[in-house]
């Protein structure tokens, strides 16, 4: 078993560590925060080991949970690889595309694996259907959060779109040629709803929307290719694929005919996938190890945690602030 620690144990980090903690494929030594009141709290109540630094967890482990605040990412991320450690670490992988640059490149000098927290590629709505998206040519995502004063430290971009950016460009396989934006401020000093729209050297265009002060919850994304529609719904972890096919000569009573202007006939097929469920954050950080006992590219790798950092980044530099 992989000898595994925690750095940050906020809301998310006490997450991580509940979870570290019941897999069969970590061995959970402990945490630090900086914090030894929150620390003291954290250790009476669920008994895990709080170290006296960030380096003594550190050098106890052969794994780093990182689950700081994305301010403090790149200095715990640089300390772990320079230790020879692997590194998980929660996203946006660092606070800058040029810090996740450095991270990437120590990561290769050092000979450790890493891997960002984008928790989505591992929702099972996701999964089920993410090999049925092939060249998508038009995706329309919704991203929407009820108002969380904990989600402010950062922009809404980072802090929910960067999501549906990672998934989105796990799918599109091509280049990013242009994008725009537009943010609203209301509540935050940055934008806390945004639109963004990415275009692709392939035709492909993403339509992406992100709010946190929405009446109600939502992440959905639709993906529309050539003769398939698929849905997917996040939240509710339901997914949906409606897919085209040339219609039969003698198609039976209740098949839905369509006839296109050059009267070509389809055929519509509904298929709702099977969804399994599952601990989204569990199996992110299970198949981390997988990865490093097989010496495999993870799932999400610091590579694609720093492409869409960079795409995250060119959504807010390119915002025309309302």
């Amino acid at each position: 078993m992989l000898k595994a620690g925690v750095l940050g144990a906020g809301h998310l980090g006490k997450i991580h560590l509940k979870l570290l903690n019941q897999s069969t494929k970590y061995e959970l030594v402990g945490f630090y925060d900086a914090s030894s009141e929150a620390s003291q709290k954290i250790t009476e109540e669920f008994g895990y080991k709080s170290f006296p630094s960030m380096e003594a967890l550190i050098n106890a482990c052969d794994v780093v949970d990182v689950v700081t605040p994305t301010m403090y990412h790149f200095d715990c991320a640089k300390k772990v690889i320079e230790a020879g450690k692997h590194l998980f670490i929660e996203k946006p992988i660092t606070h800058t595309v040029e810090e996740a640059e450095i991270i990437r490149e120590l990561a290769k000098k050092y000979k450790v694996r890493g891997q960002v927290g984008q928790v989505e590629r591992f929702n099972p709505a996701f999964t089920a259907v993410n090999h049925q998206i092939s060249n998508p040519m038009f995706i329309e995502a919704h991203r929407l959060a009820e108002f969380n004063p904990r989600g402010t430290d950062v922009s809404v971009v980072l802090d929910l779109m960067i999501h549906d950016i990672d998934a989105i460009l796990s799918v599109v396989k091509s280049n990013v040629k242009k994008v725009t934006a537009s943010g609203v401020s209301v509540i935050s000093e940055t934008p806390d709803i945004a639109n963004a729209r990415i275009e692709f050297e392939n035709g492909c265009v993403a339509n992406l929307t992100a709010s946190r002060i929405s009446m109600k919850n939502m992440r959905k994304a639709r993906f529309f290719q050539k003769d398939a529609y698929i849905s997917v719904d996040f939240l509710d972890k339901k997914c949906e694929v409606v897919k085209m096919k040339d219609a039969p000569e003698n198609p039976d009573d209740f098949a839905m005919i369509l006839t296109n202007a050059e009267g070509i006939k389809k055929q519509i097929y509904f298929d709702n996938p099977t969804v399994d469920p599952n601990n989204a954050i569990l199996d992110e950080l299970e198949t981390f190890a997988d990865a490093i006992n097989n010496n495999t590219t993870p799932i999400v790798s610091l590579s694609q945690g720093t492409e869409a950092l960079r795409i995250a980044m060119q959504v807010i530099e390119n915002f025309k602030v309302i």
